[in-house]
Order: C-alpha cells, then structure tokens, then sequence
C-alpha cells in the first residue's frame, strides 16, 4: 500500500518536477549566455531607459517595496507558508527548496562574470539595511531579490490554484501576485541595483524553485 501511494503521489505530481527541471536547465542555459555578456547593451539601455521615463518620486516607494524581497522578510512569509502546510508530513520537505534556492543565486553571483551597474545609477534612497545587504559576492548575477519574490509568488499561485475559491477570485489573486513580482523586477532595474538580465535570471531561477516546492507539496 505504501508504494503505490509513493508511486501516485510521483505520477500526480511528476508534471511540476519536470516544469520545474525545464526551467532549471533555462535557467543554466540563460546564465551562460549572460556570462558570455551577450545582454551588454541591452541591460545598459534598459537601465538608462526605465530611470530616464520613471519620476525620481517613487525612489522612496520601490525603495520601501524592495524590503519584501530581502532574505529576512521573504524567509518569514515562507516560514508562515510552511507552517500553514504541515498537515502532510512529506510537506516537511517543503522548508529545503528555500535554502537550495540560495545556493544557487551564491553560486551563479560567483561564477557569472558579470559586475552590477555603476554606482552613478543606485537610487535605494533608504538607510535601513538588513544584515544581509552586507552579504558581498563577486557579480550580481541572479537577482535575490527578484527571485525569491517569483519563488513565493509561485508558491501562493499554487496554493490558490490548489483552493476551492471561484474562479473569479482566482483571477483577480493571479493578477495581483504578477503585479508584485513584476513590480520587483522593475524596481531592482530601476534602483540601480541590478540589470535586466539580472531579473529574468533570478525570475527563473525563483520560478523552477517555485515548481518544485509545488512537486513537494
């Protein structure tokens, strides 16, 4: 009875580990075109671009969003999510998928040779720090901050994909979980603190972790 409850429990979920896997390897393949600096021009001009046409008016409010993708905020949403699923005890593997997903923004910022932007464009107007803002790594290849939003972003679409809430009221969370990630991304372009490349980077990256979680739940 065992196996074959191990082996519905593969089969159902089988489709988000190989999605998942799929966005891993994209994410490989991505790194390595980023780390031939292929995006160069691209990243510059978007960078130019999105500060050239933004008001210098919400330097304070993505500044202030930009919080919700540090490590310690985004580590007790997830903390609050996977003490919400402990209903299952195979949920207890839940909690590895954020810690693996570090892992490997450390090691893409270690070995993708590719500098942040200069400091002439940083506008992160806000003195509050969190200890890991002081966390230094060579490059700034995939964007932390990006991807554990598209990481919890992808784990609440889940959840509520998972619910029995209308469809309706599905639509309108979706909508607002893509406005937030996307306003993430925008914001560390826009802040100086990271290129497009960057973002999409750590969006896939979130996003295949975001997969996994879901295989596991």
């Amino acid at each position: 009875m065992k196996s074959k409850s191990i082996i519905s429990f593969l089969s159902y979920r089988a489709p988000y580990f190989i999605a998942g896997s799929l966005l891993f390897l994209l994410f490989t393949l991505f790194s390595y075109i980023v780390d031939r600096e292929r995006f160069a021009q691209i990243d510059f001009d978007t960078t130019v671009k999105l500060q050239d046409h933004i008001s210098r008016r919400l330097d304070d409010p993505f500044s202030s969003f930009s919080l919700l993708g540090s490590v310690e905020v985004s580590a007790v949403i997830f903390i609050l999510i996977y003490i919400l699923s402990l209903r299952k005890l195979h949920r207890l593997l839940i909690i590895s998928t954020f810690p693996l997903f570090h892992v490997f923004e450390l090691i893409g910022k270690t070995i993708v040779h590719h500098p942040g932007p200069p400091f002439m464009f940083h506008r992160y107007s806000f003195d509050l720090t969190f200890p890991s803002f002081y966390v230094v790594t060579n490059y700034s290849y995939p964007s932390g901050h990006t991807g554990r939003t598209f990481l919890l972003c992808g784990i609440l679409a889940f959840i509520i994909y998972k619910s029995k809430i209308s469809n309706v009221n599905k639509f309108i969370l979706y909508s607002i979980l893509a406005v937030v990630a996307l306003t993430m991304l925008v914001s560390r372009i826009y802040l100086g603190e990271h290129w497009l490349s960057d973002t999409i980077g750590g969006a896939i990256l979130g996003l295949s972790f975001a997969l996994f979680t879901a295989f596991l739940w």
